[in-house]
């Protein structure tokens, strides 16, 4: 048989078929780097919700992606916390909180019990806003690095711009050394901090001087649709709503001018997701960003549909007509980027940072074993119990990032073994119903568990041995933890409601069209778009890059 070189037709063939089974594949060459990465986290936004009603959908808003784009069916976070803070460290580090040490909102100091926020940092002050204790002021407890700072790092003249309802939202994607941007409940205004810059830019002061939020003072969210459009989610006004579950709803009924409580109503309504997109509209402008060769990266967290799920639930009508008006201000928003971008020019991806829990008197209804777990309650039992075994004290600390900090100096006092102690610990907390599965730092650094133990690999993810509680919960599935009763509904357990997201990325010179059915991980973002941007991972990436059409 003669060698292949000797048929140099044949071998061209050969050469161009391997050529194009390469760029069918996740490893295609893509086409030079987009001048813009607009990366979008609509907070609390379940897949479900995405998916569900995708026929009263506008043409060019999350339909852009779904019809145009690439869109992951099966996409999840893998860790057990599923909360804001742990969800937006994630995104753009391709890192779970066991790395990024943002295991929560917030969590007890291991010593002194006093709470942590997760971007509190008291070296730095909101500039020309009041600055509360607690306040998120920079990105000094993220002890790793986002796809920003390694872009930075290869080219400082990249501009990094993080912009949310929340400090927790604008402060983690930007990274260490990108620049976040977060709205003030009590002034209407957007706001950085001391740890970014010591004055606002210009284009930042005048946005904020045409006070843009006073605007929506009496406007009415009304819904977007008929009545019957609403069949498949609940009606309003429902007995475990929190107040002003009912539309139309008029922003400062009952007030004289906008104010504080006007300005802090506007984030549980789609007028919070309007004034955050008209301050990424000036950040664009004002920074001039995808203007040039040199990449930017603009991260854009949607806080409303978070406020609006915890108030009423996803299965809201309130909920459904916001996904709705949500999706024409994302139209209407592409339709900019389009023009002063250019739509070949910048890349767009979509996630959420967590989905959502059914809520608990909605499941009930369903014939499902539902309910709420009170805090407070679950701490005072678990000691009773503790003191009737090893004797009167306080032996449960404190509750922390959803688990219990342990008085292990008490422990060793009274000569208790540790191990005999975490399991009557873990015996006495499964006696309570909305408990299913309780483990103990050593469950989660030793090998005493078999590796598929349920929940076990979701809540090694979250173990950060200087911040994590001692023992770690996990709710029942369709149960919630609640110091007071107050929120309709919420998130941060492994199950599917609170895990199952949207990954969604549109930008044709990038990315195909179609849906994807592989299972993907949210962390597999951050070196899909290094990748993109031609720069590497983030170096504490655990990810992977998605298979994009």
């Amino acid at each position: 048989m003669k060698p292949l070189h000797r048929y140099p037709v044949l071998l061209a063939v050969v050469f161009v078929l391997a050529l194009l089974t390469s760029c069918a594949t996740s490893e295609r060459p893509y086409a030079g780097k987009p001048r813009l990465v607009v990366f979008f986290v609509v907070d609390g936004l379940p897949q479900r919700q995405v998916v569900d009603y995708r026929d009263q959908l506008s043409p060019d808003g999350f339909a852009r992606f779904l019809d145009r784009g690439a869109w992951f069916a099966d996409a999840h976070y893998e860790h057990a916390f599923t909360v804001t803070a742990a969800g937006h460290a994630t995104m753009l580090t391709g890192a779970y909180p066991n790395r990024t040490g943002i295991i929560g909102n917030e969590w007890r100091d291991r010593i002194s019990t006093q709470p942590v926020y997760n971007t509190g940092d008291e070296a730095y002050t909101y500039i020309d806003n009041r600055t509360e204790k607690l306040a998120g002021t920079s990105p000094r407890n993220l002890q790793v690095e986002t796809v920003g700072d390694v872009l930075r790092r290869a080219d400082p003249r990249a501009k990094v711009i993080g912009i949310s309802g929340k400090d927790r939202g604008a402060i983690l994607p930007a990274g260490k050394s990108g620049t976040a941007y977060m709205y003030m409940g009590d002034s209407g205004r957007f706001a950085s901090t001391t740890y970014y810059m010591q004055a606002h830019p210009a284009w930042v002061t005048a946005f904020n001087a045409a006070k843009p939020a006073d605007r929506y003072f009496k406007a009415a969210w009304s819904p977007l649709l008929p009545e019957s459009a609403y069949s498949r989610s609940l009606a309003d006004d429902r007995p475990w709503y929190s107040r002003g579950g009912k539309l139309p709803k008029i922003m400062g009924e009952g007030q004289d001018k906008a104010g504080p409580a006007f300005y802090g109503s506007l984030m549980p309504s789609p007028f919070g997701d309007a004034l955050t997109l008209d301050f990424a509209r000036a950040a664009i402008a004002g920074e001039a960003l995808g203007q040039d060769d040199t990449p930017d990266i603009l991260s854009i967290s949607l806080s409303s549909h978070d406020y609006i799920n915890h108030a009423y639930g996803a299965e809201s009508r309130l909920s459904h007509d916001h996904v709705l008006q949500l999706d024409r201000l994302l139209a209407a928003f592409f339709a900019d980027l389009d023009r002063t971008v250019g739509k070949d020019n910048y890349v767009a991806v979509l996630t959420a940072d967590h989905g959502f829990m059914p809520a608990p008197e909605y499941s009930v209804s369903l014939g499902r074993d539902g309910g709420r777990q009170n805090i407070p309650e679950t701490l005072e039992h678990l000691n009773n119990g503790l003191s009737a075994k090893f004797g009167l004290g306080m032996w449960a600390r404190a509750w922390s990032a959803n688990g219990i900090l342990v008085d292990y100096t008490l422990v060793a006092q009274r000569q208790v073994d540790r191990a005999a102690f975490d399991e009557e610990a873990r015996r006495i907390l499964l006696t309570e119903r909305g408990i299913v599965e309780v483990f103990s730092a050593a469950d989660l650094t030793g090998n005493r568990l078999s590796p598929d133990t349920p929940y076990l690999a979701q809540m090694r993810k979250m173990f950060y041995a200087d911040r994590s509680p001692d023992l770690f919960v996990v709710a029942r599935p369709y149960w919630m933890f609640e110091s007071r009763r107050g929120a309709t509904s919420t998130h941060g357990s492994p199950h599917a409601y609170d895990h199952h997201v949207p990954i969604l990325f549109y930008g044709p010179r990038w990315v195909g069209t179609g849906r994807v059915d592989t299972k993907v991980a949210v962390v597999d973002i951050a070196p899909t778009l290094a990748r993109m941007l031609s720069v590497p991972p983030p170096p504490a990436s655990e990810g992977k890059v998605l298979p994009l059409p």
